[in-house]
């Protein structure tokens, strides 16, 4: 046995002892000298008797068993360890999946505060971090081309965004009302689109009056059958909803874990035919890549039936999900880059690269991150997280236990009353117009005249 645990043996047999001990001679106190001593006694007569019970009632935990209150107390500050080593123990740049420094630039952001820092970054630069790569000829950022991207040119109802940055998909259900109507009002607001998730439509993401696409999950709530497969009419009355813009498939792992009308690349292709067809909008598809062969056949098939999906939404392997089996969220995927490296170069191989936009997500929070996605292949971006961390997240890791203590992904009311919708959503704006301030200044000193301008060459990376 370690010396750690006959230390730990010894002090929980100590501290029984000395607790029966003190119990009974606050009993006797209590009951021959004062009857103040009755509250001492009964508070130890309590501690006395739950550690009876660990030691010998429950079975389940074996510490609890060996060590009664001694292994509680283990287990209690355990349990406040996160938040531990969050606020006290960890540098600015320690923490995953976003470091504190990373946060506070969302959070100043969102506050309209000054963002600069003095003295120099905080990040270890040892020659492996990506950089922009800066021109000796910077642009005037007053003569910037406008961004503009317009989804299904050829679609009945095309539709065009003005900002690089759309609100990724955030089901009500997974998200609070008060959280999802803040997002709503903050998109409206900034002028740009917010993705309802795969929970369907709800009067929440309409609430704010902002534009909306509109995205089919696997269980296809909002148009869906009682067998998951899709139905028309349901998707019309949707898609005829003057807010829905453009219908996004989706094809994420999850319960249940596919479509059922997409079972070969065939099928697919046609599945996305009958979409566009009967809802007359934009329509993309979204995958985190896995085997780039399957990809590639189905570009293949794509052409064979010349019917192409408007853009294709790439998440990388750090996109986020608010619950998920760890070995799929740690080991299932493709990172982001990589990702849209292969997928542009395969869509310029097969020559239909003007045929379908990219939008592309994962961890894309600050400006420099976002240039970097576009350089890589990205026509445009999503960002969930982002809009988490500026409607006040603190990332507290609790988004699927429902306990989120700033009320963003709970349904408890208690703790959403303090999500006010109207302070919320202009931290939403605010966020917006000053990412996108900083990426058309950081355009203007790459020497960018538009996004066009830029590609891979465009940032360092060392080999």
């Amino acid at each position: 046995m370690s010396r750690l645990a006959i230390d730990l043996q010894k002090t929980a047999q100590w501290g029984a002892k000395f607790l029966y001990f003190t119990t009974i001679v606050f009993l006797i106190l209590g009951f021959l000298i004062n009857p103040k001593f009755h509250i001492g006694s009964i508070i130890l007569m309590f501690f006395s008797l739950l550690n009876i019970y660990y030691k010998v009632v429950q079975t389940k935990h074996t510490l609890l068993r060996n060590f009664g209150l001694v292994a509680m107390a283990r287990y209690a500050l355990e349990s406040i360890g996160p938040e531990m080593r969050q606020y006290f123990f960890m540098s600015d740049t320690e923490e995953r999946p976003f470091n504190r420094t990373e946060r506070a630039e969302v959070y100043r952001k969102a506050k309209n505060i000054d963002s600069t820092e003095a003295f120099g970054s905080l990040l270890e630069l040892n020659h492996h971090e990506l950089k922009l790569t800066h021109s000796m000829f910077p642009k005037n950022k007053n003569n910037i081309e406008e961004y503009s991207l317009t989804f299904g040119e050829n679609s009945p109802n095309p539709y065009t965004i003005t900002k690089p940055m759309m609100i990724s998909a955030m089901s009500f259900g997974s998200l609070g009302a008060q959280a999802i109507r803040s997002l709503s009002k903050g998109a409206k607001l900034a002028g740009i689109p917010i993705n309802t998730g795969e929970g369907g439509l709800s009067k929440y993401h309409l609430s704010g009056g902002a534009d909306i696409i509109f995205q089919i999950g696997t269980a296809k709530f909002s148009v869906r059958n009682d067998d998951n497969t899709l139905n028309d009419d349901k998707l019309i009355r949707v898609a005829e909803h003057p807010q829905v813009k453009k219908i996004h498939k989706n094809k994420d792992v999850i319960s249940p874990e596919r479509h059922v009308e997409c079972d070969t690349s065939k099928n697919t292709i046609k599945f996305i035919d009958r979409v566009k067809k009967v809802s007359k909008l934009p329509v993309g598809i979204k995958f985190c890549l896995g085997d780039e062969k399957e990809f590639r056949s189905l570009i293949k098939e794509m052409k064979k039936q010349k019917i192409f999906p408007d853009y294709i939404s790439i998440d990388g392997s750090e996109g986020a999900t608010g619950a998920a089996p760890k070995s799929f969220m740690d080991n299932v995927g493709i990172p982001l880059l990589p990702a849209l490296d292969k997928i542009h170069n395969i869509l310029l191989q097969e020559k239909i690269r003007n045929k379908i936009k990219i939008v592309a997500s994962g961890k894309l929070i600050s400006p420099g991150k976002q240039i970097t996605a576009i350089a890589h292949g990205a026509d445009a971006i999503y960002s969930a997280r982002g809009f988490m961390l500026a409607l006040g997240c603190i990332q507290a890791l609790q988004c699927n236990k429902g306990t989120c203590p700033i009320g963003i992904t709970t349904h408890n009311p208690i703790l959403q009353r303090g999500l006010i919708v109207n302070e919320k959503s202009k931290r939403i704006e605010d966020y917006v117009k000053n990412c996108h301030k900083e990426f058309v200044e950081l355009l203007a000193a790459m020497g960018c005249k538009s996004v066009k301008d830029l590609n891979k060459n465009k940032i360092y990376q060392a080999n």
